[in-house]
């Protein structure tokens, strides 16, 4: 029963060395920015302290401009867990979108409060 997974998980190491795997993340909002220093992923989310992560030595962190992550390893799984750790900083809200997002997700937008004078 367990032949499927194997034969997937193979697969993907396989894959993972050859060509590697990447996840895309955005970062949306007024005054939400990234920023690589070294080793480590500074990101500016809004909090009153920077959040800072650090790069582990299975996977790199690119930031190519101040709203973009790209995340590149050759383990799928660590890569998907390292930026599903990333986007849990800040995820996605449904009213105006901000927060860090996957490349190309949708989010769900909710309406705000019918108000009076609307």
């Amino acid at each position: 029963s367990l032949h499927g997974l194997t034969r997937t998980n193979i697969s993907n190491m396989v894959e993972g060395v050859v060509n590697g795997f990447q996840k895309k993340l955005e970062v949306q909002g007024v005054g939400y920015r990234v920023a690589k220093q070294g080793k480590n992923l500074v990101m500016n989310l809004g909090f009153s302290h920077d959040v800072i992560v650090s790069e582990n030595e299975d996977i790199q962190i690119e930031a190519p401009d101040a709203n973009t992550i790209i995340i590149k390893g050759i383990d799928k799984q660590k890569v998907g867990q390292f930026a599903a750790e990333i986007r849990e900083k800040r995820p996605p809200e449904p009213y105006k979108g901000k927060g860090i997002r996957y490349a190309g997700e949708h989010i769900i937008r909710k309406e705000g409060k019918a108000g009076k004078g609307k």
